[in-house]
């Protein structure tokens, strides 16, 4: 069995708009230090190496401080890294994979996906990269990678990719989707042994085979994000594949609709339920209330929503 570690969707330099400026250094700061924990939790499981799946970086605009924050981070990682661009940092004109600021500082054990050819990792095993060379690819980029590939004989080969799989889409016409069948299809063909994806935030199984898996992103984003901040520790030979969750995040993002408010009790569960919350610092809430209330009690909430705002990362009422 080889072993690796799975993760994508760091998105490193990312703002929120409902961040002050020093919570959004506290929620730079704990992307960085997901990096160094993904690399601790690599070399404890004995990982052969690392792959990255695409949006390493929030935009290939990021500034030269986020980008070295991100490769003094790598340098702590003591297994091979492999990043893929993808949808947000893609391997265009302007990309920041070919700044001086990236390639200056870039440790010799990180490697860049730059195209598909098969790249040997380690005896037996091989990546096959899948790139976004643009922001908006004309036409699913796996199924293309996938057709060049002749039977993987001898070896583990591990396709490393980015996107959207036809089964999640809401719009069947994007033409960038990645088609299930042609990925299953080539995993019965023993083109691919396993399909690591990114672009999808929530660590999420596809299809059937145990061997398609979005990672999700390691560092919660948004409140629509249903398993975020974990990473996948795959087994995989030819015969079999297990993908083992392990949790890396630190930051929640809780949404509550529809809150009856119309009480003083109403005033003291929510006041409840904020003490027992852990982990404030790095929560954020968007509560949105129904009912009717007087005066005094709205400014018993509004005061109760000043202190929490003075202790979680933010609120959105």
């Amino acid at each position: 069995m080889i072993r690796f570690l799975h993760t994508g969707d760091w998105q490193l330099g990312m703002t929120r708009h409902f961040f002050s400026e020093g919570v959004q250094e506290r929620f730079a700061q704990s992307r960085f230090d997901a990096i160094r924990e993904l690399g601790r939790i690599a070399e404890e499981e004995d990982c052969k190496f690392m792959v990255v799946c695409g949006d390493v970086f929030e935009s290939n605009l990021v500034d030269r401080k986020t980008v070295s924050r991100a490769l003094e981070a790598l340098k702590d990682v003591h297994v091979p890294v492999y990043l893929l661009p993808g949808n947000h940092d893609p391997l265009d004109a302007a990309s920041v994979y070919h700044s001086a600021a990236f390639l200056d500082r870039k440790p010799s054990h990180v490697h860049v996906i730059e195209n598909s050819a098969p790249i040997p990792v380690d005896e037996g095993i091989e990546i096959v990269g899948v790139p976004w060379l643009s922001k908006r690819p004309m036409k699913d980029l796996v199924a293309l990678a996938l057709q060049e590939l002749e039977p993987a004989v001898d070896k583990v080969r591990i396709c490393v990719a980015h996107g959207t799989v036809n089964s999640f889409s809401p719009d069947p016409d994007d033409p960038a989707l990645i088609s299930l069948q042609a990925v299953e299809k080539a995993i019965s063909d023993g083109k691919i042994h396993y399909l690591a994806l990114g672009d999808r935030h929530s660590l999420t199984e596809v299809g059937d085979t145990g061997r398609i898996w979005y990672a999700g992103t390691p560092v919660s984003t948004n409140y629509s994000e249903v398993k975020s901040g974990f990473a996948l520790v795959t087994e995989i030979s030819e015969e079999d594949a297990v993908a083992r969750e392990v949790n890396v995040g630190r930051w929640k993002f809780i949404e509550r609709k529809n809150i009856d408010f119309n009480t003083e009790e109403d005033i003291e569960a929510l006041r409840n339920w904020f003490e027992n919350l852990e982990n404030k610092e790095r929560t954020v809430l968007k509560l949105r209330f129904v009912g009717s209330i007087s005066l005094l009690l709205y400014g018993e909430l509004e005061e109760l929503l000043d202190q929490a705002r003075e202790i979680v990362g933010a609120v959105e009422t």
